[in-house]
């Protein structure tokens, strides 16, 4: 009989449900979007009811728009924004305030702190991580101090949590206070190579032990969906965050093998086996999953502006009604006449890092009209992502034979086609661009004992498109020259 697993795939500015069959086709989804605050310049804020009820109503819309019988669902599998950081009370529920977001810059004056102290080597070798406002540990450590909870904390009273966690709680059986090793490695606290709450990090911190979730492996039993959301009590049995589940999703099982995720952000990880590569070049040591307590690993880059990039062109400055609409314009254009777009609007990731870099528009003229505005927006997209390429094959040695794109924005060809160009390698895209969610649901799949073994997931993947690179090689240089010249331009502007 065949069975169906469902991903609840909880995003930046969406929540999404999708339905799949077990050989990985979509059967029916729903995206509920919800709003995003700002309350303070740099600060990015959700509240977290709007993420929970967003979730639900998704989850029950994609099950009742599928036709399938809800006792043919094996699994639900989780998938989420990683470092986004809850915080609630363990007997109410209620949370200390709105989620604070992952792009949130709040906390950089407690990084700059830690550096000054001499803190980024053992904070790298613990964590695989660079000192960053971005990840959960500074976040957590923010609520805390604001808001006086430490002795609360310690005493069990509180509950810290990225979005994986806070869902579990919420909508299983039992409120099991959980997260996954791939959401763990993102909080700034958690040792790769030992696998547990690192205490020296927590120290530094100030983070009470007791606060934290259980961590447990990214695919396996972790508890049943509360009954009372789709009238069954449905395993859920897997939860990644958003990315290692595209890479799974992306059936990026091999060494050396890489995807690129185009959502808000984008995100390039290479899986690198058994063993933690640390990085020289600004990249991050990750998890890439966790299965029967084998931790796999991953070298990745963050892009903080990919998609969020276009939806700045038409929510703020509306000069484009709708998101498909860029591929045209971009196209109409032979080039973008020297002009750059650095959207560093909430700073730069990899291989970057710097939290005060602001965005620019540079190499204007007389002649610039929207569409090389337009493309502008998009050739960023795809230089960020050269840049973390390039890191990638110095960190491994290794210069992957393709890049593997998912994600909204890998559906509009011109990118992929300029990616390509910029990163002169072949751009491949599945049939499925919705990876994370695939790969969630793969993810609970074996979990659930749909699959077997890893292996077996792999042959869901189909390839949909590729892009060959066709640009000659000194274009691709000025093109890159020019890109770095105006992200020069854009470092440490915010800085006082």
């Amino acid at each position: 009989m065949a069975a169906y697993l469902v991903a609840l795939d909880q995003g930046t500015t969406s929540s999404r449900a999708v339905v799949f069959s077990d050989r990985g086709q979509v059967i029916s989804s729903c995206n509920v979007e919800f709003p995003q605050h700002y309350p303070h310049p740099g600060w990015v804020e959700h509240d977290p009811r709007d993420i929970l009820d967003s979730q639900v109503k998704a989850l029950k819309e994609a099950v009742r728009l599928s036709g399938v019988d809800v006792g043919e669902i094996a699994a639900i599998g989780i998938t989420n924004q990683r470092e986004t950081t809850f915080l609630w009370d363990r007997q109410t529920g209620e949370c200390v305030g709105n989620a604070i977001v992952w792009q949130c810059r709040r906390t950089a004056p407690i990084v700059d702190q830690l550096v000054r102290d001499g803190n980024s080597d053992m904070i790298r070798s613990r964590t695989g991580l660079v000192p960053d406002a971005y990840f959960s540990g500074t976040k957590l450590k923010w609520l805390l101090d604001t808001y006086n909870l430490r002795d609360k904390a310690r005493n069990g009273e509180l509950c810290f949590g990225t979005v994986d966690s806070f869902l579990c709680w919420n909508l299983l059986e039992g409120r099991p206070h959980v997260t996954d090793a791939t959401n763990a490695g993102r909080t700034m606290l958690f040792n790769l190579e030992k696998q547990c709450w690192d205490p020296d990090l927590l120290k530094l911190l100030g983070i009470p032990k007791e606060c934290l979730p259980e961590v447990v492996d990214t695919a396996g039993p972790i508890g049943r969906l509360d009954p009372e959301i789709l009238g069954r009590p449905i395993p859920v049995t897997a939860m990644a965050g958003d990315q290692h589940a595209s890479l799974f999703g992306q059936a990026c099982l091999k060494e050396g093998s890489v995807k690129n995720t185009y959502g808000t952000g984008c995100f390039m990880l290479m899986n690198t086996g058994s063993k933690p590569v640390m990085s020289e070049n600004g990249l991050l040591t990750t998890m890439a999953w966790r299965i029967n307590g084998q931790p796999t690993y991953a070298l990745e880059g963050s892009v903080f502006m990919g998609g969020a990039t276009i939806q700045w062109l038409r929510d703020e400055l509306k000069i484009i009604e709708n998101a498909a609409e860029s591929e045209g314009l971009a196209q109409s254009v032979n080039s973008t006449g020297g002009v750059y777009l650095v959207p560093a609007f909430t700073g730069l990731g990899a291989p970057w890092w710097d939290m005060y870099s602001r965005g620019i528009l540079v190499g204007l003229t007389r002649g610039t009209g929207r569409p090389h505005i337009v493309r502008a927006a998009l050739e960023a997209i795809a230089y960020q992502s050269a840049d973390l390429m390039e890191a990638m094959i110095k960190d491994s040695g290794t210069a992957p034979v393709q890049l593997q794109v998912d994600g909204g924005a890998s559906a509009n060809s011109f990118l992929m086609q300029f990616q390509a160009d910029i990163c002169g390698i072949p751009v491949v895209r599945p049939r499925v661009l919705e990876t994370t969610a695939l790969g969630a649901a793969l993810l609970a799949g074996l979990g659930a004992g749909v699959y077997s073994t890893v292996e077996e997931t792999a042959s869901i993947w189909q390839r949909d498109l590729a892009f060959a690179p066709r640009m000659v090689e000194a274009d691709r240089k000025r093109n890159m020259d020019g890109w770095h010249r105006a992200v020069e331009r854009s470092l440490r502007w915010a800085q006082e």
